[in-house]
């Protein structure tokens, strides 16, 4: 008896023979690739939301000096008002009085931001630190 002629393959069992094993491989890097992409998405808000709220604390904390006459008395009354509205966050704050004249009052506000970043990629994205200057000038009756 002859031997048997091999069964034509059909293009789906071939395909389905090259694709094996791929699966698992490219689930694995699309999850990494969207893990990292989810972590800087919340490391960005993050930033931006503890910028805006250190730089809205701050220009407060400015303006009530100004409003105020830049008193010395109204410069700690302003601090100990931004702290208290900072909550926790206060802690990893600064707040830099030293150019505050009669006519001006400025504020610089440093505060350290927490990453949610692995460390190897938290240094090149710098959203570390939160630098702002806050100017506010006095105003005053004629």
């Amino acid at each position: 008896m002859p031997a048997a002629a091999p069964a034509p393959r059909s293009p789906r069992s071939a395909r389905r023979r090259e694709e094996r094993g791929g699966g698992p491989v490219s689930a694995w890097v699309g999850f990494v690739v969207f893990l990292v992409l989810l972590l800087f998405a919340v490391q960005t808000l993050t930033n931006l939301y503890a910028a805006s709220v250190v730089t809205a604390v701050g220009f407060d904390a400015a303006r009530q000096v100004a409003g105020a006459g830049a008193g010395p008395g109204s410069v700690v009354a302003a601090e100990d008002q931004a702290r208290r509205s900072l909550g926790r966050f206060a802690d990893r704050v600064t707040f830099d009085w030293s150019a505050t004249d009669g006519e001006t009052v400025v504020l610089r506000v440093q505060a350290a931001n927490r990453s949610v970043l692995l460390p190897a990629l938290a240094r090149p994205v710098a959203f570390d630190r939160i630098d702002r200057t806050i100017r506010v000038r006095v105003e005053r009756f004629r």
